[in-house]
């Protein structure tokens, strides 16, 4: 009885067996593809949920530097403006004549020594490579002072022979004009110049500045200028009191108007920097809150086809047992 029961069921089950013996790589075969769904949803739902609390960090990150911005620029940006007229009276007396015929070159690129802040570094050195271009020639000589590590570490690949000075950690403590004034001054003992054109961004608002060259010339150009008549023909209209030459009251006024537009110059890029990397943190935060939905959605698919898929397993052995 129980022979021709085994002889029943192994008819029964004839057709589902395979006339071929299965070999261990087809056992290996099968046994992945009865076990890959399960694993790869599982390890595809662990990717997804770590991506998405990387993104938090950063968009947390990106926040926390946007409100670190804002307050900087709030303390920056009044000392900017009250600054602008420090060296408006030397415009309006000396004129600013950046297209004038010179020698001897030297232009100061103004930059940050920190990152994060959109493309105000790259402007700066783009437009001081311009004015280089610009002024070369046979018998001319240009040459940079850099302030500002990021302006460096762009200008000292293609023109590392031109750098005279290279200054960086400016901003590390509070501004102020005696520092400025001391720094201008090391400057104008260490170059030989014709022309200083002080390169930087002039703040406008948080979202927008203006590439700006400020022209200062030395007393001997200031004296043949005024003598060729031009913008500065009018110099010889003042009278000079006390014992001071016209050339030593031009020499003064030099190393003063290159100090107070230095100190403008370093003010402004200040403030622009920090506009600048206030927008570029509302822009990351909002692309990471952009990036968080999406990969939420996601996760939110690959979970409920998980569940889904486990439903079906379930309701499939179910009516197996039953049939």
């Amino acid at each position: 009885m129980a022979m021709a029961a085994l002889r029943r069921e192994g008819r029964r089950f004839a057709p589902l067996i395979s006339p071929q013996p299965i070999t261990a790589a087809v056992r290996s075969s099968l046994i992945q593809q009865e076990q890959a769904p399960l694993g790869v949803r599982s390890i595809s739902t662990q990717i997804v949920r770590n991506r998405m609390k990387s993104v938090k960090s950063i968009q947390k990150i990106t926040k926390a530097m946007k409100m670190v911005a804002a307050s900087k620029l709030r303390a920056i940006q009044t000392r900017a403006e009250n600054s602008r007229g420090l060296w408006q009276p030397f415009t309006a007396l000396l004129g600013d004549t950046p297209g004038v015929d010179v020698k001897k070159s030297v232009i100061v690129t103004v930059s940050s020594d920190k990152g994060l802040c959109g493309g105000i570094n790259s402007t700066s050195v783009k437009t001081s490579k311009a004015l280089f271009k610009l002024n070369s020639g046979p018998d001319k000589e240009n040459k940079y002072v850099v302030v500002g590590e990021k302006a460096k570490a762009q200008l000292i690949r293609d023109s590392r022979n031109h750098i005279d000075i290279s200054i960086t950690e400016l901003q590390k403590n509070p501004l102020n004009y005696t520092q400025v004034s001391v720094l201008a001054d090391d400057i104008l003992k260490n170059v030989e110049y014709d022309a200083l054109r002080v390169v930087f961004n002039k703040f406008q608002s948080v979202v927008s500045f203006i590439p700006t060259t400020a022209t200062v010339l030395s007393p001997e150009i200031v004296e043949r200028e005024a003598e060729s008549g031009g913008k500065l023909g009018d110099l010889d209209s003042y009278e000079i009191e006390g014992g001071e030459t016209k050339s030593e009251v031009l020499q003064n006024l030099t190393e003063y108007q290159f100090s107070c537009v230095l100190f403008n110059a370093v003010l402004e890029n200040a403030c622009s920097e920090q506009g600048a990397r206030m927008s570029a943190m509302d822009s990351s935060s909002r692309n990471a809150g952009e990036m968080l939905d999406r990969l939420t959605l996601s996760y939110n698919r690959t979970r409920q086809a998980s569940i889904t898929t486990e439903l079906i397993e379930i309701i499939s052995g179910a009516s197996a047992l039953e049939g």
